[in-house]
């Protein structure tokens, strides 16, 4: 087979000499050149030597080896960064060799405010057009399939974190760190995330084929703010029972939480409002631990 067959691809040669800044490797009909460039530190050959090496086009769209050896190669899929991005071009993913490989924006979503940013993390194949360059190819859902392992019952309502790999108008999809392969519903988002960012959200449902439903909407609890944080963590430090109420005195307020009583007030409704506690009898209760999770 040619070399060019290899191309994107791991292939094992033969040294067949030393030259001024490398070595020729041979198939045996064809050489391609190893620059000392694109050798792993220390590594010495000799002649007539077996070596494994990774083949692509360089910039002046030569044959190029190197012993660099990407995980993401023709026909392997693996997770690699985003270095560059370039409107009206694409991305430019780094997959482990010198030179940084695109992934064109016919393959990225229509608009780019969902576009990869740098350090987004996408998991990935490559493919090699006519001319024998090497373009990433973004996994389907096939692919994640594949890949994925099943939630069960017990993971309902855990945190998870995980990367989108596919993102629409109606929704996200999202390989988690777990190994689930999850869905945001766009009712379950503030906003479309990138493809390739990492997101957090908790499992709202565990589907029959062991995929699960995410939300990204943060829990009522954690979409506090600052005073209403402060009055909820002290409710809990109480174990769930505080001698507060909206018919406090300024004074008391201001003493144990630094707030005014119309501060107090608005924190103190917004956690009513937000189902977390109630009040009876001048004090404040937290509700039961379903509404926590709800």
């Amino acid at each position: 087979m040619s070399l060019t067959d290899y191309i994107g691809q791991v292939t094992t040669l033969t040294v067949a000499r030393q030259a001024a800044f490398g070595y020729f490797l041979t198939n045996g009909e064809e050489d391609v050149l190893l620059h000392e460039n694109e050798m792993v530190e220390n590594t010495e050959l000799t002649e007539d030597q077996e070596i494994e090496v990774f083949l692509y086009i360089d910039s002046r769209d030569r044959i190029t080896a190197t012993t660099y050896i990407p995980e993401v190669q023709v026909g392997k899929y693996g997770w690699a960064k985003v270095v560059e991005v370039k409107p009206g071009i694409g991305v430019f993913i780094d997959i482990g060799i010198k030179k940084d490989v695109l992934l064109g924006e016919e393959d990225l979503p229509v608009h780019t405010s969902v576009w990869p940013t740098v350090d987004d993390l996408l998991y990935i194949s490559l493919r090699v057009n006519k001319n024998n360059r090497i373009y990433v190819k973004a996994a389907t859902d096939p692919i994640i399939t594949d890949i994925s392992i099943k939630a069960t019952s017990k993971d309902f309502n855990k945190n998870i974190q995980g990367h989108v790999y596919r993102t629409a108008k109606v929704g996200t999809w999202v390989y988690t760190v777990e190994g689930f392969k999850g869905f945001v519903h766009e009712s379950q988002r503030k906003v479309e995330p990138r493809l390739g960012e990492k997101v957090e959200g908790r499992i709202i449902d565990v589907k029959e084929d062991g995929t699960v439903n995410i939300s990204l909407i943060p829990r009522k609890q954690e979409a506090l703010d600052e005073d209403a944080n402060k009055i909820y963590e002290y409710l809990l430090l109480r174990n769930g029972a505080m001698p507060y109420s909206d018919k406090s005195m300024p004074e008391d307020i201001q003493e144990r939480f630094g707030l005014s009583k119309a501060a107090f007030k608005r924190a103190l409704g917004k956690l009513m409002k937000n189902g977390l506690v109630y009040q009876e009898d001048f004090w404040t209760y937290k509700k039961e631990e379903k509404n926590d999770v709800e």
